[in-house]
Parts: C-alpha cells; sequence; structure tokens
C-alpha cells in the first residue's frame, strides 16, 4: 500500500540524515525500512517476505532493522497472530466465517496467555486451521503451513496446544 512506501521512505530518509547508512549497504537499510514500515502501518509481513523480495539474506535485514528502530527510536508493537488472519483466509479462498471463528480462536487464546513466546504466523495458522474444520471448508495441514510460512509441525504443535488449553473437540 501507498502508505507504507512513503512510510518506509520517510524512516529511510531519517536514517540517511542520522549517517546510520554508512558502512551498511543501502538494500539493506531499504529492506529494513520497508520491514518497519510494514509493522507500523499494521500491514503484516514477515522478514522472510521481505527478505524474498528484497533478494537479501533474512539475518542481515534483521540486523539492520534492529539497529534501525533502535537508533531512530521506532516504537513498534510486535505483530498480532489476528493481523494474519484476513491475509490468509483470502489466499486459502476460505469464507468469512472461517475468519470469524479464527479471530474468536485467538482471542481466546490470547485471556489464556497461550500467545505470549509464540510465533504470530504459527498462531494464526494453526487457529485458522481448526476454524477451517469446525466450519466444513476442511484445508490440509500442508496448505495452511504453506500459506503461513511456517512448517506442517508447528500446525500440529500450536493446534494440539490450542485443542487442549481451550476444550475444543474436532473429528475427522
Amino acid at each position: 500500500p501507498r502508505t507504507v512506501r512513503e512510510t518506509a521512505a520517510m524512516i529511510y530518509r531519517k536514517a540517511a540524515l542520522k549517517n546510520l547508512v554508512r558502512g551498511r549497504s543501502i538494500q539493506g537499510v531499504t529492506a529494513a525500512s520497508l520491514y518497519a514500515a510494514c509493522r507500523q502501518c499494521h500491514v503484516p509481513r514477515t522478514l522472510d517476505e521481505i527478505s524474498t523480495v528484497a533478494q537479501m539474506p533474512r539475518k542481515e535485514i534483521g540486523r539492520n532493522y534492529r539497529y534501525v528502530s533502535r537508533e531512530l527510536e521506532l516504537k513498534l508493537m510486535p505483530t498480532a497472530p489476528k493481523d494474519y488472519v484476513s491475509r490468509f483466509c483470502s489466499e486459502l479462498k476460505l469464507s468469512n466465517h472461517v475468519q470469524t471463528k479464527t479471530l474468536e480462536i485467538l482471542e481466546h487464546a490470547a485471556h489464556q496467555e497461550l500467545t505470549s513466546g509464540r510465533g504470530p504466523t504459527g498462531l494464526a495458522a494453526a487457529s485458522l486451521y481448526i476454524s477451517s474444520v469446525l466450519c466444513g471448508e476442511r484445508r490440509t495441514q500442508r496448505e495452511v503451513a504453506g500459506i503461513a510460512g511456517v512448517t506442517e509441525v508447528t500446525i500440529r504443535n500450536r493446534y494440539k496446544e490450542l485443542a487442549q488449553k481451550l476444550d475444543i473437540r474436532i473429528v475427522m
């Protein structure tokens, strides 16, 4: 989106004015600025997605992102699993009913503090998988994992945790 582009440009300009680009690759700082802008504008993109688009190692972008955000004192909240739900549902061609159910599951998980220390994409993917089964629009763990950029094992582990702790019964 346009706002993300403008925010990324603003972050990059601030970094350049503070001489943060010196000694670092322009491409790396640009990619880091884009990642920061995505987070600031609540457009959830993973470091892996930015890495693919920028054709740079994830590690380098992450290092530049931490440096730029620290030096510019960017106040960025961690991305929440719910931020990914809309995009994942859209890519898997799932209904609004599944999306609503997924958000409910994530809300219950947050209330029971099951989300802390867990990757947001894995939680979103597992909740989506559960919802798709419950709503009769089943997608395989492999399909959901592919869209979310996590492993099937991650989905299985999060799915088992959520189903057990939230007392969700699923009949396959």
